[in-house]
């Protein structure tokens, strides 16, 4: 893929040559367009070390081969990182002074720009307009990260991870720049929930919450507001979404009942335990001296799923679940599927078999979609990535109905 990376003026202009790297790596033909500011923080030589392409900053250089405007007609993914307050301003108002914002005005592929600035930048009346008609017009971008940002400061304006930057601009590729959640708001639940037995002890499951992460990726490709809600993830949250971390069924049950009332769609995706241990010991339970295995008393843990789908906060809400099976005696996994489906309520349920490889911690994923009557509306293989757009298909379908 023909790539062009701005890189505009601030401390984190240095992240940006690990996004090099990483697009490099994964076999992109990258063109770095720097502001001049950026050049005082990363010189013209490790742009160019890295990817293998001479460097311009000015309209005005090697004038022969129009750099501003071909540079925008043939690039496939347009990303800026670190994205200043300054270069967000200039973006919005169509200015054309230098190389990067010339290039931004004739690109007409996806373009995704991760801000990084104070914390107070970041606030600004100012600066938040000038996102909110960034995004308006098509561009994707990202919320910057919380945590330390230069000298002793903290809080939101941290430029987001290399690794989120790239995951986040490559989903937005996925979608052919197609938006077609845009100015929804998405609740995900993902992960395993954990019901503690002892201080170092509990009940859980296999789910590594990749699923509902890629899920929480592709809605947000497509335009929508993201809330995660995360159960023991066991891998990063994508940029540009909202993360809640839970640990118990109850704190996700919470959580998610929280983020529902204003969500247009709930999804959940995470794996919640059916049940838990009627008490938390408030030491670590011992072995017996006479061998004999203390029992655990089990009580169930709430329904979220059906809840939210008997009791919806908001009229035309859509809800979505999933159903992890592995069949037996009493029918195979699409049976059990059907089943749930009818005592859920969910508008589709996404039915998968689990166990032996399949369904937990896996690359892939095959799924079924079903409606509430047990109805098969759907189905998808493929990476999680795949199987996330699917399901987010089916969604749009739905509601344009």
């Amino acid at each position: 893929m023909r790539i062009v990376l701005g890189v505009a003026g601030g401390i984190a202009a240095y992240k940006a040559a690990l996004v090099l790297r990483l697009l490099t790596e994964a076999g992109h033909d990258v063109r770095v367009v720097p502001t001049r500011a950026a050049l005082e923080f990363v010189g013209r030589a490790t742009w160019e070390a890295l990817s293998g392409h001479p460097v311009s900053t000015e309209v005005f250089e090697d004038v022969a081969d129009v750099p501003h405007v071909r540079l925008g007609r043939e690039a496939e993914l347009l990303i800026v990182a670190p994205a200043t307050a300054d270069l967000l301003a200039r973006a919005t108002h169509g200015r054309a002074d230098d190389l990067l914002t010339a290039t931004l005005l004739t690109a007409t592929c996806p373009v995704v720009m991760a801000p990084a600035m104070h914390t107070e930048m970041w606030l600004h009346a100012a600066t938040r307009a000038n996102v909110a008609t960034l995004r308006a017009r098509g561009v994707h971008v990202i919320d910057p990260d919380s945590g330390r940002l230069t000298g002793a400061d903290t809080g939101p304006g941290r430029l987001p991870e290399p690794e989120a930057i790239v995951a986040a601009a490559l989903a937005t590729v996925e979608t052919g720049g197609v938006r077609d959640l845009a100015g929804r708001r998405v609740v995900i639940s993902a992960g395993g929930t954990r019901e503690p037995l002892d201080p170092v002890r509990f009940l859980g499951n296999r789910s590594s919450g990749k699923q509902g992460v890629a899920l929480a990726r592709a809605a947000w490709a497509r335009g929508a507001e993201v809330t995660l809600i995360g159960a023991n993830l066991t891998v990063p949250a994508p940029a540009g979404v909202r993360l809640v971390p839970v640990g118990s069924t109850t704190e996700l049950r919470e959580a998610v009942r929280a983020a529902a009332v204003d969500a247009d769609v709930v999804v959940m995706a995470a794996a919640v335990a059916d049940f838990r241990p009627a008490a938390h010991a408030a030491h670590k339970i011992k072995k017996r001296p006479d061998g004999t295995v203390a029992p655990v008393e089990l009580v169930q843990n709430p329904d979220i799923l059906a809840e939210l789908a008997a009791d919806r906060p908001r009229p035309g809400q859509v809800v979505v679940g999933f159903a992890a099976e592995t069949g037996d005696e009493h029918g195979d996994v699409l049976h059990h599927g059907r089943e749930k489906a009818r005592r859920k309520g969910a508008d589709l349920l996404a039915v998968n078999a689990v166990g032996d490889g399949l369904g937990f911690g896996t690359a892939e994923n095959s799924v079924v979609l079903l409606d509430a009557h047990g109805t098969e509306v759907g189905a998808a293989t493929g990476s999680k990535d795949v199987v996330a757009h699917a399901i987010w298909d089916a969604v749009v379908s739905r509601t344009a109905e």
